[in-house]
């Protein structure tokens, strides 16, 4: 059975070591400008372009922290796995199914958890934080392109139907992507008239 532990798969190791490090980079700007502002309160961060393009009024509200500390530590965390994860595979590793399976159960709760700060920078907050939109940027497809990935692959089933579907389904991806994009900025753009700044 073609799984993703019998040969090695350079496009989707290329894809995560890039998506990860546009996360990576994304997060540690954050975190750094969070720690700027905590150092120097009456500061403003470097990423506030005005009234609706900024990040810093994102970065002091409770939804910035809401595990206690600063939400970019967790993208600190995760994105490194996701390069790990495309350099091993470059380098000939053979990953289990329940590793690919946590993979793209951590994935979904990355999105999940995007989708809210989307929601509460949109709705909430009134703001479009420059490196939180990195962030979602990345977000998204690494959950699209590992969940087809999966399906394709015969990750969550052996079902031969499920897997052609993936497989179709991951040739779409960049369309899937941009109108999970498109979605995002139409209901910004709707929320916040972003465009009547510019």
């Amino acid at each position: 059975m073609d799984t993703p532990n019998r040969s090695r798969h350079f496009g989707i190791a290329i894809f995560f070591i890039i998506a990860s490090a546009i996360g990576i980079l994304a997060a540690f700007v954050l975190l750094v400008e969070k720690l700027h502002l905590l150092q120097f309160p009456d500061s403003k961060a470097s990423c506030d372009f005005g009234l609706i393009v900024q990040c810093g009024k994102n970065l002091a509200s409770w939804q910035g922290s809401l595990l206690g500390f600063p939400n970019p530590t967790l993208g600190l965390i995760g994105w490194p796995v996701v390069m790990a994860t495309g350099v091993a595979i470059l380098a000939g590793a053979h990953f289990a199914k329940w590793y690919w399976r946590s993979f793209n159960i951590v994935a979904l709760a990355g999105l999940g958890f995007a989708i809210w700060l989307m929601y509460q920078s949109i709705f909430v907050l009134g703001t479009l934080c420059p490196w939180c939109m990195v962030t979602w940027s990345v977000v998204i497809p690494v959950f699209w392109v590992s969940s087809l990935w999966n399906l394709k692959h015969g990750v969550w089933t052996s079902n031969e139907r499920a897997r052609e579907v993936g497989a179709r389904l991951l040739g779409w991806s960049p369309t899937i992507v941009f109108a999970s994009y498109l979605v995002v900025a139409v209901v910004a753009q709707v929320q916040l008239d972003v465009l009547s700044y510019l």
